[in-house]
């Protein structure tokens, strides 16, 4: 694997999705020939909760993994909700029976579509969830707490994500900023100090309705060195030094 800074951290994937069960040896093959030395693994509910600690046990050291509660729960598209408090009473326990070997919590927020989140309830539901998750986060001194927090494809306002980097947040990079001008103003105002790089697999890729997949961050590289004027070196660089002052654990994780 080489130092510590060698390589592209993706801060952001979910390599537990199924468009990955097939060939996941084959796609974490590519990642590292295209220098990836660590995969920032997210969950959305508990029902994938164990599948990432047995990948993270399989490819210890470069798949990290993160458990958490995402606003939207629900396999398939029309089975989708707003989450409830029971679907975090299920996760907790599994959490804190990992917690020694998690990097993170993730991937949680708040999702007020309102498909999800239609009512005052729903909404206050959803707050509760994610609040109980960053006081988990700050009791076990991990990133999500108030302190190290990593904004992943954030598509607010580049005057919004100023507001961030002034709170010392991290802003995440995916690939699909090559085809979104959102992202690309965000890459021009943030400072590299902020930014961090993320495939967001299998979502978010170069091109809509293709599968993306952790190679792929070399794309998210290359667009910041471009946008800075820098050698896609120095984005490599910098940006694996975000994800370690992000992920104070990742340094240790890596050499396992």
């Amino acid at each position: 694997m080489g130092a510590v800074g060698a390589g592209l951290v993706d801060c952001h994937c979910h390599l537990s999705d199924p468009d990955f069960d097939h060939d996941l040896d084959d796609v974490l093959e590519k990642a590292k020939k295209a220098n990836v030395m660590a995969l920032v693994v997210v969950a959305e509910h508990s029902g994938e909760f164990e599948k990432i600690m047995q990948l993270s046990e399989r490819y210890s050291g470069f798949v990290l993994p993160c458990l958490g509660v995402h606003p939207v729960q629900g396999l398939s598209p029309q089975d989708q909700r707003s989450v409830t408090l029971k679907d975090l009473d299920v996760a907790l326990p599994i959490i804190e029976k990992y917690k020694d070997q998690l990097l993170a919590i993730g991937e949680v927020g708040l999702d007020f579509s309102p498909r999800f989140a239609g009512t005052d309830e729903q909404k206050e539901e959803q707050r509760q969830v994610l609040i109980r998750q960053v006081q988990l986060a700050k009791r076990l001194n991990l990133p999500l707490g108030a302190d190290k927090v990593l904004l992943h494809a954030f598509d607010g306002r580049p005057s919004v994500a100023m507001e961030g980097v002034e709170a010392g947040y991290f802003f995440s990079i995916p690939p699909s900023v090559i085809r979104s001008g959102q992202k690309q103003k965000l890459v021009r105002q943030l400072p590299l100090t902020s930014i961090c790089l993320e495939t967001d697999s299998p979502a978010l890729g170069p091109e809509k309705q293709v599968r993306n997949e952790p190679q792929n961050i070399a794309i998210s590289a290359a667009y910041v060195a471009q946008v800075k004027g820098i050698s896609v070196e120095e984005v490599m660089e910098a940006t694996t030094q975000n994800a370690l002052r992000l992920f104070p654990k990742l340094r240790h994780l890596l050499h396992k």
